[in-house]
């Protein structure tokens, strides 16, 4: 575990450090290399049990290239026929693990699952979102963006969801009222383009009924967000410019690439989990550094101990 990346992230790593007990972390399609890294980092730190299920003789092969085979660990060996990530849903039903991590599967192929009704993983009026947070070079905070996974085109009082799932998550970071733009490719509203419109909804109805405790402010453009200074340049009067915490984006396409241009060219790192389901589940690209991985799992371990994020 890189000592620069924990230091970015120390609050929500400590308060998994601080956990009571580990996590027992399922992950489905364990076959996957910085996966395995990230989460016996993580039991290295004293804060995950690794579950690993999945096709035996992969994840054993990949656990002895890596050295980590002497390490402790349950082995849940399946045939290639078994969805690993059902097996691995049906052991945390089953009380066998705690939370799910999306191992060597497919996007599609992890969440389905999740969000089948039948698997009981959502509450009837909750909404799961994924949220990235990522430590950009130069911003001083640590940056919640949702949801970039999920949703593709969200109407407004889905979106409301989004914001009020994000304040929830960065609460663990110690955010305790968080500062949330929506983000629009302008700042006044325009009804050529109807999340701008929404986006002054929602700050309206914030204000007289608020959604969860945060500042709310947009629709504002991602210069401004991000720069005191490019407010200042363009006369925008907004004390939160260059403070904001999370970025509640539009769809679904503006979240993702603004996530992988952050992370691929501007040197971004992060993590990612999914919110609002009963229990932690973390979820990285197979890409992903194994840092990343460690991370979404701190922040996992961080609300499951806490015991106000889930079930």
């Amino acid at each position: 575990m890189s000592e620069t990346f924990a230091k970015e992230f120390d609050r929500v790593v400590e308060k998994a450090r601080a956990a009571k007990k580990p996590m027992r972390v399922a992950v489905a399609g364990a076959d996957a290399e910085n996966m395995l890294k990230g989460i016996f980092d993580a039991q290295a730190d004293g804060f995950v049990e690794p579950v690993l299920v999945g096709n035996g003789e992969k994840i054993t092969a990949l656990l002895k290239k890596l050295g980590l085979e002497d390490r402790p660990h349950r082995l849940q060996a399946i045939d290639d026929s078994t969805d690993a990530v059902q097996y691995a849903i049906e052991m945390v039903r089953a009380g066998e693990a705690d939370a799910l991590m999306r191992g060597n599967t497919q996007t599609r192929d992890f969440l389905m699952p999740v969000l089948n009704k039948a698997n009981h993983l959502i509450r009837e009026d909750a909404l799961v979102t994924h949220v990235v947070f990522l430590k950009v070079p130069g911003y001083e905070r640590v940056l919640a963006i949702s949801d970039v996974t999920l949703l593709i085109n969200p109407p407004l009082e889905m979106r409301k969801k989004v914001v009020a799932n994000m304040v929830r998550a960065l609460k663990v970071f110690g955010v305790e009222k968080p500062n949330i733009a929506l983000l629009s490719l302008v700042e006044s509203p325009s009804f050529q383009m109807r999340d701008s419109v929404e986006d002054q909804t929602m700050v309206r109805q914030h204000a007289s009924r608020p959604i969860a405790d945060c500042n709310l402010v947009g629709p504002i453009a991602y210069d401004l967000i991000m720069s005191k200074e490019a407010a200042r340049l363009k006369g925008y009067d907004c004390p939160f410019c260059g403070e904001f915490d999370g970025i509640v984006v539009p769809n679904l396409f503006s979240g993702n690439l603004l996530v992988k241009v952050l992370q691929r060219n501007a040197g971004a790192t992060g993590c990612g989990i999914l919110v609002g389901a009963k229990i932690p589940i973390a979820i990285c690209s197979r890409a992903d550094e194994p840092e990343q991985a460690y991370l979404s799992l701190a922040a996992c371990t961080a609300m499951w101990a806490s015991g106000k994020y889930f079930g």
